[in-house]
């Protein structure tokens, strides 16, 4: 990856700033993305909605810095988290693929398992958070995968979180439930700056 294509100046006003940008996969074809200009407020909750196929992940990838950037500017401010639409289990316990290397903070931890909906899951769990997942331990279900995918990213304390879709794969009352207690005014990230792609309004 180009690491010119977003630029992280931590002088910039604003955590996410785009001006007349366009975003390609390669150098071969036209750019998927053209014309980008935004601004996103710290501390704001920005929702980016669209059709299936509109371009919403490609604007998350592009701010990721993993499309070209052939025009215009692109910078980010701050720690990135994301939460990515296919959500990914590491080979380790579950408390791992939550914590993902960062020192273990029980308080916080505590609040993220509450918040999304995971303290059901562990209780059901022979091991609770000690249960290996992944390749060669139990297979989780999408919808707690996802979950676990929006944990680790909220338990990594970031100052920008880049949502892509977190809710598509959990039910509508967990949806609403992660929604109110992470990514909503009242919630975990609600000093964060927050960009949530979503299909539904």
């Amino acid at each position: 990856l180009d690491p010119l294509n977003v630029t992280h100046d931590e002088g910039f006003d604003h955590p996410v700033f785009a001006e007349q940008a366009d975003f390609t996969w390669d150098d071969e074809s036209k750019p998927t993305l053209k014309g980008i200009s935004m601004r996103v407020e710290e501390g704001s909750l920005v929702a980016v909605v669209g059709q299936v196929g509109s371009g919403k992940s490609s604007l998350l990838s592009a701010m990721l810095g993993e499309m070209k950037r052939v025009r215009g500017a692109m910078n980010l401010k701050g720690k990135v988290a994301y939460a990515a639409q296919q959500a990914w289990i590491q080979n380790s316990t579950l408390q791992g693929n939550i914590t993902f290397g960062k020192r273990f903070n029980k308080d916080l931890y505590d609040r993220v398992i509450e918040s999304c909906a995971l303290k059901q899951d562990l209780e059901m769990l022979q091991g609770g958070d000690q249960t290996e997942i992944g390749e060669k331990g139990i297979n989780l279900s999408g919808g707690q995968k996802q979950r676990v995918s929006i944990a680790r990213s909220v338990y990594s304390n970031g100052s920008l979180y880049l949502l892509d879709d977190p809710l598509s794969a959990v039910d509508a009352h967990v949806g609403k439930h992660i929604f109110e207690r992470v990514i909503g005014p009242k919630g975990l990230l609600k000093n964060k700056t927050r960009v949530l792609v979503t299909h539904g309004v």
